[in-house]
Order: C-alpha cells, then sequence, then structure tokens
C-alpha cells in the first residue's frame, strides 16, 4: 500500500511548465505582430505615395510614413534579437 500511495504522490513525473520557453513564445508572438504591423505600414505607405499624384505635402507624408515603419521595423528586429539573447543567456 505505501509503494503505491508513493507512486500515486510522486509528482516528478509530470511535465514541468519552462518559464524561459514561455517567455520566449509569448514575446515572439509580440515582436511577430509588431514586425507585421511594421510591414503593413510600409504597404500603406507605398499606396500613399503613388496616390499622391506629384502633391508635395501628400508625397512628404507618405515618405515620413515608409520612413518611421522602416525604423520601427529595425527597432522590432534589434529588440527581438537582444531578447533573445538574453533569454538565452538565462537558460
Amino acid at each position: 500500500m505505501n509503494t503505491l500511495l508513493a507512486s500515486i504522490l510522486n509528482y516528478t513525473n509530470l511535465p514541468q511548465p519552462n518559464t524561459n520557453s514561455t517567455i520566449s513564445n509569448v514575446l515572439s508572438l509580440v515582436f511577430s505582430i509588431t514586425a507585421a504591423i511594421s510591414v503593413l505600414m510600409v504597404i500603406i505607405g507605398g499606396f500613399r505615395y503613388v496616390a499622391a499624384h506629384g502633391d508635395p505635402s501628400a508625397t512628404a507624408q507618405a515618405r515620413q510614413t515608409i520612413m518611421y515603419a522602416v525604423i520601427g521595423l529595425v527597432v522590432t528586429m534589434a529588440a527581438y534579437s537582444i531578447v533573445l539573447f538574453v533569454i538565452k543567456g538565462i537558460a
């Protein structure tokens, strides 16, 4: 009876959650969404540039949209790389 009770109460065989993996998965999702939004903004800026038809103010706004989206994409990629480096260093 003691061995049966001991095997039932043995929790070492249960899978243990890996917090580094969970954090990594959540951050990957967040950075993927951010990168997708940046790419979408580049596309929107391109459409705005084409639709400007030579209007200087509309062209300047379209260029700013594209520039800020590309900067956002670069910052997102750098942040993702830094976070993965830190997580791998902790693990």
